[in-house]
């Protein structure tokens, strides 16, 4: 199904894009402000965390719709999505920083050292730093680019880390389903790239032979 938007329409895609990605920050906020809550401190860890893996998920998904459907353009809006990814995630662990430690970094790194959950996840926040921070033409062009995609795989490391530690998390409490939903998402859309990589070199091989 071919859709090649217009400047015009892209420009709208992508502002729309970037009020819905906003939305769920601003009801976060305002349900914290009115005391909609019972225990806000727990809801805005869960709800940051969930986020951040519904955008990890989205960057993921980009690729394969984009040859599925043929919509080259949606490679032009994987950025922003992968920077709301990274924004959650830093809402998620300034959470942790700020409730679970106030801003103890002594306290807070024995915490990561302590317990696997919250080492596999501060390990998934450090390894989304780098991309955060190469998300822009002037790094691409610093880096160049076969350098600036093996850092961005890395993404194919964080999302699995980030399903372990929102497993662990969500085991505590006997609620797995979400956790296993997320596991098969991404395990689909990695298997995937796996099927094309393997595809692209068998090919390379037989047109070499």
């Amino acid at each position: 199904m071919a859709f090649n938007p217009t400047p015009k329409q892209f420009k709208v895609l992508k502002a729309v894009l970037f009020v819905l990605a906003l939305i769920p920050f601003v009801r976060m906020v305002a349900l914290t402000v009115m005391g909609a809550y019972p225990d806000p401190l727990a809801a805005i860890t869960f709800t940051t965390g969930d986020w951040t893996l519904y955008f990890l998920v989205i960057t993921l998904a980009v690729t394969p719709l984009r040859r599925l459907l043929k919509w080259n353009w949606l490679v032009r809006l994987r950025r922003m999505v992968g920077l709301y990814a990274f924004f959650y995630a830093f809402l998620h662990f300034t959470a942790f920083l700020w409730f679970d430690h106030f801003f103890d970094l002594v306290a807070m790194w024995k915490d990561v050292l302590k317990r696997p959950f919250i080492t596999v996840g501060f390990i998934a926040f450090v390894l989304l730093i780098p991309l955060a921070v190469t998300s822009n033409n002037a790094m691409i062009r610093k880096l160049g680019g076969k350098r600036w995609q093996w850092i961005h795989r890395l993404i194919y490391l964080i999302a699995p880390l980030g399903i372990l530690h929102y497993y662990w998390m969500k085991s505590a409490k006997n609620n797995i389903a979400q956790p296993i939903l997320f596991g098969v998402i991404v395990a689909a859309l990695l298997a995937v790239r796996l099927y094309w990589s393997a595809a692209k070199k068998a090919k390379a091989q037989a047109a070499g032979a």
